[in-house]
């Protein structure tokens, strides 16, 4: 497994703009700060959900990019691919979405992706949204074996595109506790993650107590990890490619 922060260059798949930032903005934080190449790729654009109803439902994908570019440049993030793809539908065309994934982690040539846990549960019923679900599994299909192989779709009509590129770690998020088996400690980097998942306007209740309600909601990671007691952390169950 490589050191923390000892990728050159780190790919992010999410369904929808703010995963990322709500689920893994201090750790992108931590990794950008010590000058590793951060991407994000959003495969929707989250239409479906914003905490003002009144926002004409046509401006909510326009408005939740910019949100999402915000808050990726808060975390020193500098490049975010939308896929453009529909809420709810990323589970539609899993072929497509794979291929299309193969394509960005053959550009970006990361030595790590992130993205969710392709798991159902009835115990994270709340986060098992299908399009997260759906998400993870095109990942885990795009990196091992599609993109450091053969994949005649991606290919076709690309010849002098970027070749093959073997990922060397896949990191999951919101897996379950046992199958957690990494915690990366983002105290220092918390309050970055806070400001990231606030410019998220549309989808922040209440912003006054957001920082209170993300500390509660990744407090239980600090003693799993057995850090001290004030200490943050974030997540992961770390895979292996090779």
């Amino acid at each position: 497994m490589l050191l923390d922060d000892a990728a050159q260059r780190v790919l992010v798949v999410v369904a929808h703009p703010d995963d990322a930032d709500f689920w893994v903005g201090g750790t992108v934080a931590r990794w950008t700060g010590a000058g590793v190449e951060v991407s994000y790729c959003v495969l929707t654009d989250g239409e479906g959900a914003v905490v003002d109803r009144r926002i004409p439902w046509h401006e909510v994908g326009g408005l939740r990019r910019s949100e999402q570019q915000r808050a990726a440049a808060l975390l020193g993030v500098k490049t975010v691919r939308f896929l453009g793809l529909r809420e709810d539908g990323v589970g539609s065309d899993p072929h497509g979405v794979r291929e299309e994934l193969v394509r960005v982690v053959r550009d970006v040539r990361p030595d790590r992706v992130v993205t969710w846990s392709p798991e159902s549960g009835w115990r994270r019923f709340l986060s098992r949204h299908p399009d997260h679900v759906a998400t993870g599994a095109a990942v885990l299909t795009a990196v091992c074996p599609a993109a450091s192989g053969a994949s005649a779709q991606a290919d076709a009509g690309d010849n002098e595109g970027p070749g093959p590129w073997a990922v060397q770690e896949v990191w999951l998020f919101d897996s379950s506790r046992r199958k957690v088996n990494y915690y990366v400690d983002i105290t220092e980097t918390f309050d970055r993650k806070v400001a990231a998942v606030r410019a998220h306007v549309s989808q922040i209740r209440n912003p006054d107590q957001l920082a209170d309600r993300l500390r509660r909601r990744i407090a239980p990671n600090t003693a799993a990890a057995g850090s001290a007691a004030g200490r943050l952390a974030e997540a992961f169950q770390v895979l292996l490619t090779g």
